[in-house]
């Protein structure tokens, strides 16, 4: 379905007024789609994001490192990871080298937690399954440009 369908407007500035507003809508659009993913859970799709950096890096994180590798960085990242740390999802700890710092790892319960999302990675998979590899390779392409990356 066309962006003019879905929001009933059919004028707009111009076509990059247009993806401006179309990049809006299918972002919403995602997360609505992902949201009960994230309810089940009782998390948030910042408190996901942080959990996975955690797994991936395998090693303790500061919340400057985690902010750095966040999809979301207007995020309050000690904010988020202090609600991570009232789940007993992730803990603090003292920064072996900097014994000023405090490093963030994730706990038992959070990695069970993320094994147990794994799951439903074929149903966020399943947001774009209407676009060809091709089609994605390319939509990727063109989101990377946009943002001059």
């Amino acid at each position: 379905m066309s962006i003019e369908n879905d929001i009933q407007q059919t004028k707009f500035r111009n076509e990059y007024h247009k993806v401006s507003v179309n990049l809006i809508y299918t972002s919403n659009w995602l997360m609505e789609k992902n949201k009960q993913f994230f309810d089940n859970a009782d998390i948030t799709p910042q408190q996901f994001n942080i959990l996975r950096i955690l797994r991936g890096a395998g090693t303790p994180l500061s919340t400057l490192q985690i902010r750095q590798r966040m999809l979301d960085k207007m995020s309050d990242t000690s904010r988020i990871v202090d609600r991570l740390v009232k789940k007993e999802l992730v803990k603090k700890v003292i920064c072996k080298t900097d014994r000023r710092l405090v490093d963030v790892t994730i706990t038992e319960k959070g990695l069970s937690l993320l094994e147990g999302l794994d799951g439903f990675n074929h149903d966020m998979d399943a947001s774009v399954g209407n676009l060809t590899e091709e089609e994605a390779v390319i939509l990727n392409g063109l989101l990377d440009k946009m943002r001059g990356s």
